[in-house]
């Protein structure tokens, strides 16, 4: 669920999606009283002259020349629709229409329509992958699910939530668009847009198409927990950057983005990727997800453990606990001895002479583990990770897999650890 202002100020995007180049249609419905504040997520990962589209505002805003975000168009009239829900906004009816809009523009070469928020940040090349699975001349309507199970339970789990984002292939658009109005006008008392949009799925007989690295993120709190075990399957999407905490410690949320983004310039389709490895002869637990964190943990956790997300994150309704969520949760660890050791991505570059990218991962200065003990060597010495790995572009054409992660030797300073992640070797099990 979204909250007022998110449904007041969201963003839709249509993207035709090819090979090679990479042209992306994208529309955005977008509140002008946010938008100075949001297009700055925008920027983060839209690309002029690659990506193509649209952002969708309820009135006119002062632009400037080459500041390179999307076209601005004023979304039509929908004072004629009815809307009686009354917890809800009616900029929910503008923007359920966005894509139909879009669509009127008549641009050519259209495949696919990808919609999403004005806070919406997009992995565009690995938008490009997912979609490239389905066949665009056939009706597709792709998306994800809520973190929340009481939001799944209250809207639909049939539903694709535009916060996380969703693609209409260029057909389904086609047909939506010919009895959208009508459909829209059965539905005065749904809350928003994207239920408003499931209805009208519904009654073409479109189910959706699950893909679960669209990330609604209706949660509170820090990501760390979820952007540290993700799934085996690309990130696409990220949303609710507003409400959960900056993703990398003594940063803006914008600069945190950016600072990611340097990762997924260098190897978009292992970004957050997670590898598991053992320092067995200190009796370590190591988690890496590429591009953004590596934690150390003293003892023996196993695989099925960590990768499950720990819950250093709040459900979108605060009361609940951890059964509210859509998927296994583990619980954050109280004992001294079992906190995590974090060291956040710092610094990354592509040596050409090795062809690997080489990331250090930093520990905060300022953190201090608590007092513990267990009689075993403390990763409180170790005050950086330094990760290898080379490029995979082609990871996601295989059956999906979590990487393996090996533990370098090294002669150098023994405040630095050195991995190696890479495909899993024939025979290589993660075993402790």
């Amino acid at each position: 669920m979204r909250t007022s202002t998110t449904n007041t100020s969201s963003s839709s995007s249509t993207s035709e999606v090819e090979e090679k180049p990479i042209i992306e249609d994208k529309l955005q419905p977008a509140s002008s009283n946010l938008w100075n504040k949001r297009k700055e997520y925008i920027k983060t990962w839209w690309r002029p002259k690659q990506t193509r589209g649209v952002v969708w505002l309820d009135q006119k805003v002062p632009t400037q020349r080459n500041e390179g975000l999307p076209e601005i168009r004023i979304s039509s009239d929908t004072s004629k629709f009815k809307y009686t829900n009354r917890q809800g906004q009616r900029s929910a009816l503008r923007i359920s229409r966005i894509v139909t809009e879009t669509l009127k523009l008549g641009m050519e070469d259209v495949r696919w329509f990808v919609m999403g928020d004005d806070d919406t940040v997009f992995m565009v090349d690995n938008v490009v992958s997912v979609l490239n699975k389905y066949d665009h001349r056939h009706f597709y309507y792709v998306g994800s699910s809520s973190e929340s199970h009481v939001q799944n339970i209250h809207f639909s789990y049939a539903m694709a939530y535009g916060g996380g984002g969703f693609a209409i292939s260029y057909p389904l658009a086609k047909e939506l668009s010919k009895m959208q109005d009508r459909c829209i006008q059965r539905y005065p008392a749904l809350y928003g847009s994207d239920d408003r949009m499931q209805a009208c799925m519904a009654e073409l007989g479109v189910p959706l198409t699950r893909e679960p690295g669209f990330h609604q993120y209706d949660v509170y709190g820090d990501l760390l927990g979820l952007l540290g075990a993700h799934p085996v399957t690309p990130l696409v999407s990220l949303h609710h950057l507003d409400v959960v905490e900056p993703i990398f410690s003594g940063m803006t949320r914008v600069r945190s983005v950016r600072h990611l983004m340097e990762s997924v310039n260098q190897d978009s389709a292992s970004i957050i990727q997670q590898s598991i490895c053992y320092d067995k002869n200190r009796y370590w637990s190591i988690s890496v997800s590429w591009g953004y964190v590596v934690q150390i943990l003293r003892g023996i956790t196993s695989p099925r453990e960590l990768e499950m997300p720990s819950r250093t994150f709040l459900n979108w309704y605060k009361r609940a606990d951890y059964t509210a969520y859509a998927f296994n949760t583990r619980p954050v660890y109280k004992h001294p001895c079992e906190k995590p050791f974090v060291y956040y991505m710092s610094r990354t570059h592509y040596d050409s002479t090795k062809k690997q990218t080489i990331g250090v991962y930093v520990r905060n200065k300022y953190s201090k583990s608590p007092h513990c003990r267990w009689k075993m060597e403390s990763p409180d010495k170790i005050t950086s990770v330094v990760v290898m790995k080379r490029r995979d572009p082609l990871r996601w054409k295989r059956s999906p897999r979590r990487d393996c992660c090996r533990i370098v030797p090294s002669r150098k300073s023994g405040s630095t650890m050195y991995l190696m992640v890479s495909n899993c070797r024939d025979g290589e099990v993660t075993e402790f």
